[in-house]
């Protein structure tokens, strides 16, 4: 389904008073109002096509009504996501799970619904029908060189994809690792991750870039072969210029620095961009902001310092793409939720005294950098996250308007009860 645009002014009427007036209060405060409201208009986020279904656990699955059966229907949640929004003007799609039949007719589509494709996934972490060798001790590092092929392949066919659909950039994420001591030789499990990925590499067109994403555990609890950022950046740094590091947020030990993290990446100009979600105890793909917004924030304040310094456009320069699985909510109301946390996180970042903050760091005053940070935490930035929807053409609340126009009614009349999507 599609939802007018007359639909989402009328859902704004009834808010617009008290909106203004929120609005007027906040940005009375902003020094840079303007450049404020023009980089939030601009920052979009990534929907990930498998993302659109209900999330399974190890133990089972409980899938939702109306859930998209197809490409199509997952461009067409993609669209009203973005229709409410204005803030998810493209789609990434895993591949096979995802395999366009018609490359142009699935642009059309996307384009009908203001959509473009970002980065495309590929798949070694799971056997697929009829595939000729198991992905079960690993992919890119196993030890027969058959499976390597067969991964590497795989990663080619899905650049191939990528071109058709007008993207530029290939994602890899790996299962490989082991579950116990002995299992594997590390040194060479690494070196066939590196020679597999330079086979990938280059296929790449000159315009592409490969993200390398890492993982510490699960499924594998005793190794991974990508385990950390200091694995991924080597790697990336061994392929070369168009290669750089993915930094999922859930893919950390508890208690991890991941702002430091980031800051050292986009140092060293390595840094590809992010998969979104939140977590409490491990790679637990919670909705963006629902455990630790605070750490959200942070992390957005050492980027958005990090790629002023550089030059860098906000919007454009990185990835940004969220990554959770919704096993009790309606995935699309998961969706909106985070891309609200995640402007809401931009938003304080971009109102950080920066010049007050680089005063304190110099001269040692700790208390006046803690001060400066959680000031820019504390603002309320709902009402100019708002207002920059509500000047792209978006509703003033998302997640309301998605619920008084009764979107997922409407998906369950068209589809059914009992759809399941592609997807984890």
């Amino acid at each position: 389904m599609q939802i007018e645009k007359y639909k989402i002014d009328e859902a704004n009427h009834q808010l617009s008073d008290k909106h203004q007036s929120k609005f007027d209060y906040v940005a009375a405060d902003i020094n840079n109002l303007d450049e404020v409201m023009q980089k939030l208009g601009a920052f979009n986020i990534t929907i990930p096509s498998w993302a659109l279904g209900t999330g399974g656990t190890r133990f089972g699955r409980f899938s939702g009504g109306g859930e998209p059966r197809s490409l199509e229907e997952k461009i067409e949640d993609v669209g009203v996501i973005h229709a409410l929004n204005k803030s998810s003007d493209s789609i990434s799609l895993h591949i096979p799970w995802d395999i366009p039949s018609n490359a142009d007719a699935i642009k059309a589509l996307a384009a009908q619904n203001g959509l473009r494709f970002d980065a495309v996934n590929s798949n070694t972490f799971q056997d697929q029908k009829d595939q000729a060798h198991s992905y079960k001790y690993g992919s890119l590092h196993h030890v027969d060189k058959a499976v390597r092929k067969q991964a590497v392949d795989h990663n080619i066919e899905v650049i191939k994809y990528g071109i058709e659909l007008g993207s530029n950039a290939l994602s890899v994420w790996l299962a490989d690792g082991s579950n116990f001591p002995g299992q594997l030789n590390f040194r060479n499990a690494f070196q066939n991750t590196l020679e597999s990925l330079q086979e990938i590499y280059e296929a790449l067109p000159d315009d592409w870039k490969v993200w390398v994403e890492y993982k510490p555990y699960e499924p594998n609890f005793y190794s991974t072969t990508i385990g950390d950022w200091g694995q991924s950046l080597l790697l990336a740094n061994k392929l070369g210029s168009k290669a750089s590091t993915l930094v999922d947020l859930g893919h950390h030990l508890p208690n991890t620095n991941i702002e430091q993290i980031v800051s050292l990446l986009l140092m060293e100009g390595k840094l590809a961009g992010f998969h979104f979600n939140d977590s409490k105890y491990g790679d637990d793909d919670l909705t963006v902001g629902s455990i630790n917004p605070y750490q959200l924030f942070l992390i957005f304040n050492e980027l958005v310092e990090g790629m002023d310094a550089r030059g860098m456009t906000h919007s454009k320069d990185l990835g940004w793409m969220i990554d959770a699985s919704h096993n009790v909510k309606d995935p699309i109301e998961d969706l909106i939720q985070s891309v609200e946390a995640i402007k809401i996180a931009y938003a304080q970042a971009l109102i950080v005294d920066t010049v007050a903050l680089r005063e304190a760091q110099l001269s040692n005053d700790v208390a006046k950098a803690q001060e400066i940070l959680q000031e820019a935490y504390r603002t309320d930035v709902r009402p100019l996250v708002a207002e920059a929807r509500l000047r792209t053409g978006g509703a003033l609340n998302p997640l309301a308007a998605y619920r008084s126009l009764d979107v997922r009614k409407n998906l369950i009349s068209e589809r059914g009860e009992k759809t399941v999507a592609t997807g984890l």
